[in-house]
């Protein structure tokens, strides 16, 4: 049974790759099964304690997400002001007095540079579906779930939440890659949780690291869109 919530959004998505750089920012089109899984895990422990969200986190890690989009979706790319951490590339001799330069000019600890960054602006409803958990357990997340991806990146739900046997056209699955397949299409790089994922590697404050490859896993997907016009300032995609 698939649990199928929409939401508005209210404000511009943006979630880097893996692959990207923190100089060149580039975004993904869609919010990855590991972003909707965490972002349930946080909604779960604010909303009904530690203990739940602990007991919630094997249904929510072994989820099956897809997505579907909206017709158009336009990608915005623009250049932002960021602080990055200073570098003092000296002899160790003068690396006292270049930081006591770097401070005079008021770039230490970091300095002032620009980068790269990519904003999604969607052209209507965002409808997510999720199937592996029962729909009374996963449909209060659903509606507690306010942002995806960057924080900052705002969505309002669409009443009312529905459920399905099967799985309505129009919807991508983001948790199975393509698997030798390439059908006509855009092609995305998302992350998920690993079998392998436990809730103290998932937790924040825990020392525990989480294992890239083993607990965070990489998979392609192609998305039905394709590139209708771009310019320097923007990439227009449309629904095939």
């Amino acid at each position: 049974m698939w649990t199928i919530a929409e939401y508005h959004p209210t404000s511009l998505f943006s979630l880097r790759p893996y692959t990207a750089t923190t100089s060149g920012g580039k975004s993904l089109i869609v919010p990855t099964p590991f972003a909707l899984k965490m972002a349930l895990l946080d909604v779960a422990i604010r909303t009904q304690g530690l203990k739940r969200g602990q007991a919630f986190f094997p249904a929510i890690r072994t989820l099956q997400v897809a997505v579907r989009l909206p017709q158009r979706i336009i990608v915005n790319n623009t250049f932002t002001k960021i602080l990055r951490l200073k570098e003092t590339k000296t002899k160790a001799s003068e690396k006292e007095a270049a930081i006591a330069q770097a401070k005079a000019d008021h770039q230490w600890p970091f300095q002032k540079t620009i980068a790269f960054r990519e904003y999604v602006q969607f052209g209507g409803a965002l409808a997510l579906a999720l199937q592996g958990m029962p729909s009374g357990d996963l449909m209060p997340l659903l509606m507690q779930v306010n942002y995806l991806g960057k924080r900052g990146g705002f969505i309002q739900l669409l009443p009312p939440l529905v459920t399905a046997a099967s799985l309505p056209d129009g919807f991508t699955i983001t948790t199975e890659g393509v698997n030798g397949a390439f059908p006509l299409g855009m092609l995305q790089m998302v992350d998920d949780c690993g079998p392998e994922l436990t809730f103290d590697r998932a937790n924040v404050f825990s020392d525990q690291a989480i294992r890239v490859g083993r607990d965070r896993i990489f998979h392609h997907i192609v998305l039905p869109y394709r590139l209708v016009r771009s310019s320097k300032s923007f990439s227009y995609y449309e629904r095939i």
